[in-house]
């Protein structure tokens, strides 16, 4: 997993008064008028790939300039977006798609079924639902220039949903021949088939992009409804601002010079709540875990009691708060996140509000923990994350674990957690990370759900049995029988613990009142529908 735009925040500003704009900002960037909206992101667009990387903000730029077979509404259920029509056959092994009419490449050329075929083939070897996909497909193939067929070896009632998935990468369309790169390759060419067109001549990497609004993009009749619907640009132009300096920001918002943050650090709620001008707006709603992953491969967690002892010792509450405002935070007891369609309360007779400290610290004993160092990685770029990895410490500490913190930026972290190796080689034992709530419900397409070791992500947890539950979520027909497989998983989960929950959070985006529009779904906030009145 890459970090997500949740992870960037920086060091807070403390609430007050009005912050002023250099005047540097003011002599570099201009009014923006009715038909432009500019925009602070997370962070700067720096890979344009979204099928290369899994990144949040190149999503969004995915998002704005490609387009999807299928798109999720408001409902989190799968709508044709680019298929106009699509059927299965009796035996459930082979689907038809045909292209909707309209669909043409930001260069001129038609959109064909053989984009499409080369899309999902690229896709299909970096996404966890795409190479189930290809995994069960035995062809893969164009029929003529707007149909093709998914042939499958057995039925793979979960295709559609999959194909529709919104955890990056994304099944975003391109033309054959980008298509046809390697997917460890990227992408060079920023042409797609989507509502946006990427400025090419404005971009200016780690200063701002631009993207215009694609006068001949044919939008789907049906109204918006989640990333589903109509894809209705109504302004001319977005720019893309990169303000590293979140008081900068700040002040940029609150003067009118752009129109949306992403990021506002959490001290200053008040002031934007305060202001008449601003309004703060959670887009994310289902929002994100914070995860505590623990290294299988080297003790002490590799044993299971020193693993127990952990899930027993957090204290939630206290754990958010150090995160986020009170109010946009909740505990979280089930693997699946709280209100996906398979969230479940089995074997969390663990939770107890505060922790049970003394209860952690009788597991360690029963582990055979004798004082040895745990090294926790500390993002101290990341202000939530380093601020929650020094109260892990401290918790840790409190009960006789030799805890230490290993302080680097977050790309320090990245490096440093794919070292499987002991402490005293540079390995690691534990570190936070987040996962969005909605990626969660489903173990095919987020990896933390995985425990297949060696191929397991970042703490590599491994229980055979649980692996043998999750093999068959591809195969039961029924929602309700999901939700049964989800109940027998997450008992095994919580028995071998393959990571902690340290709580859920949503964090709300800041806008000047004037922009309105906004869709607000997991993962990717896109560009359609929104509107900007005049000041």
């Amino acid at each position: 997993m890459t970090i997500s735009r949740r992870d960037l925040f920086k060091v807070g500003l403390a609430a007050g008064a009005a912050i002023s704009i250099p005047s540097v900002l003011r002599a570099q960037t201009s009014s923006a008028g009715s038909r432009t909206v500019r925009m602070v992101k997370s962070s700067d667009l720096r890979v344009f790939d979204p099928i290369w990387t899994a990144t949040n903000i190149t999503a969004d730029h995915g998002a704005a300039i490609y387009d999807t077979l299928f798109s999720l509404d408001s409902k989190f259920m799968p709508q044709p977006q680019m298929v106009g029509k699509w059927g299965v056959s009796d035996d459930k092994k082979t689907y038809t798609f045909e292209l909707r009419d309209g669909l043409g490449w930001h260069d001129g050329s038609p959109v064909t079924a053989a984009d499409c075929v080369a899309s999902i083939r690229r896709w299909g070897h970096v996404h966890p639902g795409g190479q189930l996909i290809m995994a069960r497909a035995s062809d893969i193939s164009k029929k003529d220039g707007k149909t093709f067929t998914i042939a499958l070896k057995e039925p793979l009632g979960l295709l559609i949903d999959l194909l529709a998935d919104l955890t990056p990468p994304c099944l975003f369309i391109m033309r054959e021949k980008d298509a046809n790169r390697p997917a460890t390759e990227q992408v060079t060419a920023n042409i797609g088939s989507g509502p946006f067109r990427f400025n090419e001549g404005l971009a200016k990497p780690g200063a701002s992009i631009t993207y215009d609004r694609n006068e001949k993009y044919v939008p789907r009749k049906e109204p918006s409804d989640g990333l589903a619907g109509g894809k209705i640009a109504n302004v001319d132009r977005v720019i893309w601002d990169v303000i590293a300096d979140q008081q900068t920001a700040m002040a940029a918002l609150q003067a009118g010079e752009i129109d949306y943050f992403e990021t506002p650090p959490a001290d200053l709620y008040s002031l934007i709540e305060s202001d008449p001008d601003l309004e703060l707006h959670v887009l994310d709603k289902p929002g994100w875990n914070v995860v505590l992953r623990m290294n299988f491969q080297q003790p002490p967690f590799n044993n299971i009691n020193a693993r127990q002892a952990v899930l027993h010792l957090i204290d939630q509450e206290a754990f958010m708060r150090v995160m986020s405002d009170p109010k946009y935070i909740d505990t979280v007891t089930s693997i699946f996140g709280n209100d996906t369609l398979v969230s479940n309360d089995e074997n969390t007779g663990w939770y107890k509000k505060g922790g049970d400290a003394e209860k952690a610290k009788q597991l360690f004993k029963e582990a055979g923990y004798t004082g040895e160092k745990v090294v926790i990685l500390d993002p101290t770029d990341s202000r939530e994350f380093d601020n929650a990895s020094q109260l892990l410490a401290a918790a840790l500490r409190k009960i006789g674990v030799n805890a230490e913190l290993a302080p680097s930026d977050w790309g320090g972290l990245t490096t440093r957690r794919a070292n499987k190796g002991p402490v005293e080689n540079g390995g690691w034992n534990m570190f936070i990370t987040a996962e969005s709530n909605y990626s969660l419900g489903n173990p095919l397409a987020t990896p933390l759900l995985l425990a297949n070791g060696d191929d397991a992500w970042y703490g590599w947890p491994k229980n055979d049995e649980y692996e043998t539950l999750r093999s068959k979520w591809a195969n039961v027909a029924t929602l309700e029988e999901r939700k049964g497989l989800a109940r027998k998983m997450q008992a095994i989960w919580w028995d071998f613990v393959g990571d902690v929950r340290l709580g859920k959070y949503v964090s709300p985006i800041a806008h000047r009142k004037t922009l309105t529009g906004l869709i607000g779904m997991p993962q990717i906030v896109p560009m359609w529908n929104m509107q900007k009145a005049s000041a």
